[in-house]
């Protein structure tokens, strides 16, 4: 509860800095960049492809950083001030919005605006891998989309729902934090929700998905038990589920899901998740040979043998079985799709191998060498001539 001296007079406010911040976003938005870090007693910064550049030569003080706060949030400074940071949306003008993390730091409040594309992307325009459309034909089940803060899962998860609403007729519920894409009802009707404005918890608004007659639940994060408890249910009970995780790669992603749970119930969880898991898709930025990014994307699909390695607690062996899948279920390794990418002259060798799996097979591949378990695909999923590679108009930069 705020004692009072959190609130803000809204009346007394002049918007100075929130104008001068403004000046910010919009050179932001004409550098093509994905985010701008404002902090209390520091210079202001921005992501520019990948890169954090300098975008001011002053210091913002603490006390400019406090009255921002209260000229953005308003009503909701007290919240702030109680739960120590804030997530909320910023509307910029018509064409651009973004997502703002405000959190209290050594020096003061820091700010980080987050570019929102309007647009909602569609498939083809991402250019993604025809099997991310088949994952969104699936009747039930769960599919994740994984990797670190800012390697495009909201984009993605994005282009699979509005693919979705453009094809076929389903009710759909999103619970988010905060919602970013603004989906229109085409073929489908979509609930959006946003966690602390339309609902209390992610938890809360899933427990009450499951009586509000959906075909479809998106999770924007899994970030707890009890809401992985939930989802597990919610796509063994006849639901397509779509969720995020922080994990690299989609062993990881097993491996976290399992590891929520006590170890008395690990096994039962192990089990739930082989039965409704239908596919992860796991994304890494790479920067290109042009200084734009380019994502890399493994794709686990689920066949006989991964739900196997799942139920056996073989998750060594996932990697292995994606990419002796990539023929017949076009499924890929990380490591494939980067050797991809590098074939198509868009990222160097060095950055390949940066941001494989593992570097030492994957210059193996480069110079034509197969080597231990990856002998009897290799030539088949690498140079099949039917690979889903990226091109070099394909580049793009995902926010």
């Amino acid at each position: 509860m705020s004692d009072g001296k959190s609130e803000v007079d809204i009346s007394k406010l002049t918007f100075e800095q929130l104008k001068k911040i403004r000046e910010y976003l919009k050179k932001l938005i004409e550098n093509g960049g994905s985010d701008l870090h404002v902090k209390a007693n520091g210079i202001i910064r921005a992501r520019i492809n990948g890169n954090i550049v300098p975008f001011s030569g002053s210091i913002f003080s603490h006390e400019d950083a406090m009255t921002l706060a209260k000229e953005i949030l308003r009503g909701r400074y007290s919240e702030f001030t109680e739960n120590k940071d804030i997530d909320l949306v910023y509307q910029f003008d018509e064409n651009n919005r973004f997502r703002v993390n405000i959190f209290f730091q050594t020096d003061g409040p820091s700010f980080v605006f987050r570019v929102i594309p309007m647009k909602i992307p569609t498939i083809d325009q991402m250019n993604y891998p025809e099997v991310v459309r088949t994952l969104t034909k699936e009747g039930r089940g769960l599919v994740l989309v994984t990797g670190a803060t800012g390697s495009g899962k909201s984009t993605t998860l994005a282009a699979m729902v509005n693919e979705i609403n453009m094809t076929d007729k389903k009710h759909i519920i999103t619970i988010e934090d905060p919602i970013e894409f603004v989906h229109k009802d085409k073929g489908c009707v979509i609930n959006q929700r946003s966690v602390g404005q339309d609902t209390i918890s992610f938890d809360r608004a899933l427990r009450a998905a499951l009586r509000e007659d959906p075909d479809i639940i998106l999770v924007g994060e899994m970030r707890d038990r009890e809401t992985v408890e939930l989802a597990l249910h919610a796509a063994d009970t006849g639901h397509l589920v779509f969720s995020t995780l922080h994990t690299i790669d989609a062993k990881e992603t097993i491996n976290r899901i399992i590891a929520i749970f006590p170890n008395d119930e690990q096994n039962r969880v192990r089990l739930s998740l082989a039965g409704v898991l239908k596919g992860v898709i796991s994304q890494r930025l790479i920067p290109t040979v042009d200084d734009k990014r380019v994502a890399a994307m493994e794709i686990l699909v689920k066949t006989p043998t991964i739900e196997k390695l799942i139920l056996e607690n073989r998750d060594y062996e996932i990697r292995e079985a994606i990419e002796k899948g990539r023929e017949h279920y076009k499924s890929q390794s990380f490591d494939q799709h980067i050797l991809d990418i590098y074939n198509q002259g868009i990222i160097t060798k060095e950055k390949a191998k940066d941001y494989a799996t593992s570097a030492s097979d994957l210059e193996l591949r480069m110079s034509g060498l197969n080597s231990g378990k990856a002998a009897d695909f290799i030539n088949k999923s690498e140079n099949n001539g039917k690979s889903e590679t990226i091109t070099q108009d394909d580049v793009f930069d995902l926010k």
